[in-house]
Protein backbone atom coordinates (compact mmCIF):
# COMPACT_ATOMS: atom_id res chain seq x y z
CA UNK A 1 0.00 0.00 0.00
CA UNK A 2 1.34 3.42 -0.89
CA UNK A 3 1.27 6.49 1.32
CA UNK A 4 -1.91 8.46 0.60
CA UNK A 5 -1.85 12.23 0.11
CA UNK A 6 -5.02 13.71 1.61
CA UNK A 7 -6.55 17.17 1.58
CA UNK A 8 -9.31 18.98 3.46
CA UNK A 9 -11.95 17.23 1.32
CA UNK A 10 -10.62 13.65 1.59
CA UNK A 11 -9.01 13.55 5.05
CA UNK A 12 -12.07 12.33 6.99
CA UNK A 13 -12.72 9.53 4.49
CA UNK A 14 -9.06 8.48 4.48
CA UNK A 15 -8.90 8.25 8.30
CA UNK A 16 -12.33 6.79 9.03
CA UNK A 17 -11.60 3.05 8.93
CA UNK A 18 -8.97 0.90 10.59
CA UNK A 19 -5.65 2.12 11.92
CA UNK A 20 -4.34 5.24 10.16
CA UNK A 21 -1.18 7.24 10.89
CA UNK A 22 -1.69 10.82 9.67
CA UNK A 23 1.40 12.96 9.07
CA UNK A 24 0.76 16.71 9.23
CA UNK A 25 3.72 18.25 7.39
CA UNK A 26 4.93 21.03 5.06
CA UNK A 27 7.53 21.02 2.27
CA UNK A 28 9.74 23.64 4.01
CA UNK A 29 9.88 21.76 7.35
CA UNK A 30 13.28 20.15 8.11
CA UNK A 31 12.07 17.54 10.63
CA UNK A 32 9.24 16.67 8.20
CA UNK A 33 11.86 15.84 5.56
CA UNK A 34 13.72 13.72 8.12
CA UNK A 35 10.64 11.67 9.05
CA UNK A 36 9.50 11.09 5.43
CA UNK A 37 11.87 8.14 4.77
CA UNK A 38 10.92 6.63 8.14
CA UNK A 39 7.26 6.72 7.10
CA UNK A 40 8.17 5.17 3.73
CA UNK A 41 9.89 2.30 5.55
CA UNK A 42 6.92 1.84 7.87
CA UNK A 43 4.58 1.76 4.90
CA UNK A 44 6.68 -0.96 3.29
CA UNK A 45 6.90 -3.06 6.45
CA UNK A 46 3.56 -2.47 8.20
CA UNK A 47 1.01 -1.74 5.47
CA UNK A 48 -0.97 -4.78 6.65
CA UNK A 49 -1.49 -3.06 10.04
CA UNK A 50 -1.62 0.65 9.32
CA UNK A 51 -2.42 3.07 6.49
CA UNK A 52 -0.25 6.20 6.27
CA UNK A 53 -1.80 9.48 5.17
CA UNK A 54 0.06 12.76 4.61
CA UNK A 55 -1.57 16.19 4.85
CA UNK A 56 0.26 19.36 3.77
CA UNK A 57 -0.72 21.91 6.43
CA UNK A 58 0.02 24.90 4.19
CA UNK A 59 -2.57 23.77 1.64
CA UNK A 60 -5.07 22.28 4.13
CA UNK A 61 -5.32 24.66 7.06
CA UNK A 62 -8.93 23.73 7.82
CA UNK A 63 -8.06 20.13 8.77
CA UNK A 64 -4.88 21.15 10.61
CA UNK A 65 -6.91 23.66 12.63
CA UNK A 66 -9.64 21.14 13.39
CA UNK A 67 -7.08 18.89 15.08
CA UNK A 68 -5.19 21.74 16.79
CA UNK A 69 -1.94 21.14 14.92
CA UNK A 70 0.42 23.92 16.04
CA UNK A 71 3.81 22.33 15.31
CA UNK A 72 4.95 20.04 12.54
CA UNK A 73 5.54 17.28 12.00
CA UNK A 74 2.55 16.18 14.06
CA UNK A 75 1.52 12.54 13.78
CA UNK A 76 -2.00 11.55 14.74
CA UNK A 77 -2.90 7.88 15.04
CA UNK A 78 -6.55 7.22 14.22
CA UNK A 79 -8.47 4.07 15.01
CA UNK A 80 -11.78 3.88 13.13
CA UNK A 81 -11.89 7.67 12.78
CA UNK A 82 -10.98 8.55 16.39
CA UNK A 83 -7.61 9.99 17.44
CA UNK A 84 -5.97 7.53 19.86
CA UNK A 85 -2.42 8.97 19.96
CA UNK A 86 -0.59 12.17 19.05
CA UNK A 87 3.15 12.76 18.78
CA UNK A 88 4.89 15.97 17.76
CA UNK A 89 8.32 16.24 16.17
CA UNK A 90 10.65 13.70 14.61
CA UNK A 91 10.19 10.16 15.91
CA UNK A 92 12.55 7.25 15.33
CA UNK A 93 11.13 4.25 13.50
CA UNK A 94 11.20 2.07 16.63
CA UNK A 95 8.98 4.54 18.51
CA UNK A 96 6.45 4.60 15.67
CA UNK A 97 6.42 0.79 15.40
CA UNK A 98 5.73 0.60 19.14
CA UNK A 99 2.96 3.20 18.84
CA UNK A 100 1.28 1.33 15.99
CA UNK A 101 1.60 -2.10 17.62
CA UNK A 102 0.03 -0.75 20.80
CA UNK A 103 -3.21 -0.13 18.88
CA UNK A 104 -3.06 -2.79 16.14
Amino acid sequence: MAIVKADDKTFTDETSQGLVLADFWAPWCGPCKMIAPVLEELDGEMSDKVKIVKLDVDDNQETAGKFGVMSIPTLLLFKDGEVVEQVVGFQPKEALVELINKHA
